[in-house]
């Protein structure tokens, strides 16, 4: 019970960042839209990429989504991710703003590893098996 807690909370907590972030980029916030002339992107690029976190989010929250779109919405938030720090890096950047998408791409590995474990019915990690001595 505790890793359905835990996974529904840290997917809920990356899920909401997800679906701001996402709302910012398909309304046009100024902000966001700024952000991406920053980083050297077409203000197009903001929509579809917040279209595309939207779409990240539905899969990683409905339950009856495929197992293999879940995983194809996990694999595209860090590639997201990692070319954030990476665009923040490129653009000189402070190091705050480098590592902000890290560490959110730490929160969504976190919930990727309780997603399988909770798939395997699994409570704890599990120590390797030894064979008995004797």
């Amino acid at each position: 019970m505790k890793l359905k807690i835990s996974y529904w909370a840290i997917t809920g907590l990356f899920c909401l960042m997800m679906t701001f972030s996402g709302f910012m980029s398909v309304s046009g916030n100024p902000q966001a839209l700024e952000g991406m002339r920053h980083l050297g992107y077409p203000a197009y690029f903001g929509t579809l990429l917040g279209a595309a976190k939207l779409l990240g989010v539905v899969a990683l929250l409905v339950p009856l989504v495929p197992r293999t779109l879940r995983e194809w919405a996990y694999a595209g938030f860090a590639i997201d991710l990692v070319a954030a720090a990476v665009s923040h890096a490129a653009v000189g950047d402070p190091a705050s703003n480098v590592v902000s998408p890290l560490v959110i791409l730490g929160v969504l590995l976190t919930s990727h590893q309780l997603w399988h474990r909770w798939e395997r019915g699994a409570t704890e990690p599990q120590a390797a098996a030894r064979p008995a001595m004797g």
